[in-house]
C-alpha cells in the first residue's frame, strides 16, 4: 500500500504550530495587565526575562550544545538585550497602564513597517512599494482604532501618551531586530543569541530597578505568580520556539502571518475581559491595518502581473 502524501502529515502540524503562536502572543498582552501595579515594571521584566533565558541556557547545556558565545559577538548580545527584551518591554507595559492591552497589541503591529524601512537603512534591503503602501495603510487602521480614545474623551491625553510609547517601543523593538539579523547573518545560534540576549535585558532591568531603589520583593498572589510564569515560560519561550520551527518549515512570508492574527486575538480577549468598546471607525481602523499588514507580508510576485508562459 503506497504512504500517505507527507504533506497530509505536515499541514495539520504547521497549522498546530500557527495557532499555538498566534493565541499565546495574542493573550500575553492581557496577561501582562496581572503585573502592573503589584511590583515595579523593571522588576518584573527582569524576573520575566530572567527566567526565560535561564531555562533557554539550560537547555543548551541539557542538549550539550555550545553554551558561551565567541568573543567577539557580546556586543550584538548587549544589543538585544537592551533593544528586545528590557527598553522595548519596559515601554509596552508603561504603555498597557494607559491602555486596554488590545490596543497596546495593535499598535504594536507597527512594527512591520519600522522594520522595512530600518531593513533599507542598515541591511540595504530593496524597499517594494507595495510593502510600503501596506505600511502606512497598516499606520493608518492603527490611528483609525486609537480615534474614539483621542477625541475628546477622558482617556485623551492618556491614550495619546500610550500611542507615542508604543511608537517607540516599537523602534526599539525594529532596531534590536536589525541587531538579530545582524547577529544571525555572523552564524551565531538563535537559541544562544536569545537566552543570552534575555539574561542580559534582564540584568539591565534589574540594574535600573536598583538604580531606582525600587522593590525587588515578589508579589505572591496568585494572578501575578501566573502571569509570570506564563509570560516566562510561555510567551517568551513556548511561542518563539514554535514560531521559529513554523519559519524553518513553512518559511518567513508565510509565517509573518502570526503578526497580523495576533493583534485580533488580543483584541477579541480585550473585548472579553476589558470592556474594550467598538465603534464603525474602530472596524474601520482594524481591517486596515490587517490590510496593511497582509500587504508587508505578501509575497513579491503576488501583486505584479506574471507573463504568460508560451509555448516553446
Amino acid at each position: 500500500m503506497a504512504a500517505p502524501p507527507r504533506s497530509s502529515a505536515v499541514m495539520p502540524l504547521n497549522i498546530a504550530l500557527f495557532f499555538t503562536t498566534v493565541l499565546i502572543w495574542g493573550s500575553t498582552w492581557y496577561a501582562i495587565t496581572f503585573q502592573l501595579g503589584a511590583v515595579d515594571p523593571s522588576v518584573s521584566i527582569g524576573y520575566r526575562f530572567m527566567l526565560a533565558g535561564l531555562v533557554l541556557l539550560g537547555w543548551l547545556v541539557l542538549r550539550r550544545q555550545p553554551l558561551w558565545p565567541a568573543r567577539g559577538t557580546w556586543r550584538l548580545i548587549a544589543g538585544a538585550g537592551l533593544l528586545n527584551f528590557s527598553l522595548n518591554y519596559l515601554l509596552v507595559y508603561k504603555a498597557t497602564v494607559l491602555l486596554p492591552s488590545g490596543l497596546v497589541a495593535v499598535a504594536g503591529s507597527a512594527l512591520s513597517l519600522m522594520n522595512v524601512l530600518n531593513s533599507r537603512l542598515f541591511l540595504k534591503q530593496a524597499l517594494r512599494p507595495a510593502v510600503l503602501l501596506g505600511g502606512c495603510l497598516g499606520l493608518a487602521g492603527v490611528l483609525m482604532l486609537f480615534s474614539p480614545e483621542l477625541d475628546g474623551g477622558s482617556m485623551a491625553g492618556g491614550a495619546l501618551v500610550g500611542l507615542g510609547l508604543m511608537m517607540l517601543s516599537n523602534y526599539s523593538a525594529s532596531l534590536g531586530n536589525m541587531v538579530v539579523s545582524t547577529a544571525r547573518k555572523s552564524g551565531m545560534p538563535l537559541i544562544g543569541l536569545t537566552g543570552w540576549g534575555m539574561v542580559t535585558g534582564a540584568g539591565l532591568m534589574l540594574a535600573l530597578a536598583a538604580l531606582r531603589g525600587a522593590d525587588f520583593s515578589v508579589s505572591l498572589t496568585v494572578p501575578y505568580m501566573i502571569s509570570l510564569v506564563y509570560l516566562a515560560l510561555f510567551g517568551s519561550i513556548a511561542a518563539f520556539l514554535c514560531y521559529f520551527t513554523l519559519l524553518s518549515r513553512i518559511g518567513a512570508d508565510r509565517a509573518g502571518y502570526v503578526s497580523i492574527m495576533t493583534p485580533v486575538v488580543a483584541l477579541v480577549i480585550s473585548t472579553l475581559f476589558e470592556g474594550y468598546h467598538w465603534t464603525p471607525v474602530g472596524l474601520t481602523g482594524l481591517a486596515l491595518a490587517l490590510a496593511g499588514n497582509l500587504l508587508v507580508m505578501a509575497p513579491p510576485g503576488l501583486l505584479t502581473r506574471q507573463p504568460a508562459k508560451g509555448h516553446a
